[in-house]
């Protein structure tokens, strides 16, 4: 039984993502909201002050650590 396949006869297709397209930063600061929601928690007291501290530690790149 035949498998199915991309049909050959057209262009190839790269798709790959391009690297400008993986990076998180949109060059605006990042705030502790922005890094309690990335990290999938609540926007409660606690959290904000977990990422207050870390983006204190980690600057903006606390977040790229976060997303993919």
């Amino acid at each position: 039984m035949p498998t199915s396949q991309p049909d050959a006869s057209g262009p190839p297709e790269d798709r790959t993502t391009p690297d400008a397209l993986l990076h998180t930063r949109t060059g605006t600061e990042v705030s502790p909201e922005d890094l309690v929601l990335a990290a999938g928690r609540d926007l409660t007291p606690g959290n904000l002050e977990w990422a207050r501290r870390k983006l204190e530690a980690e600057g903006p790149a606390a977040l790229e650590k976060l997303l993919p």
